[in-house]
């Protein structure tokens, strides 16, 4: 099962999720609650994080996050709740 590292305020929250699994879904059922997010549709961009590591195993951006990430996608920034974790990440949010 993949690892999900998430860096906050100073500290490193480290979680083992199950294959396939979505971080928004997980951070409303409070697996993740540190994880900022809202609309869960691509729309609003509150969920937005940037990949430290473990970039090469997320699924390419859809058409959301190219929509709404624009330029930020080569810096590393994604939308959690358009991704589906299936090997070990670590990510980050402002």
């Amino acid at each position: 099962m993949p690892i999900v590292k998430l860096h906050h305020n100073d500290q490193v929250y480290q979680q083992e999720v199950s294959a396939n699994s979505n971080l928004v879904v997980l951070a409303g059922i409070k697996k993740f609650p540190y994880l900022k997010y809202g609309c869960g549709m691509g729309k609003c961009t509150k969920c937005t994080v940037k990949v430290l590591a473990g970039g090469e195993g997320l699924p390419e951006p859809n058409w959301k996050e190219k929509k709404m990430l624009n330029g930020k996608l080569e810096e590393g920034f994604r939308l959690c709740c358009q991704l589906y974790i299936n090997e070990d990440v670590e990510i980050t949010q402002e």
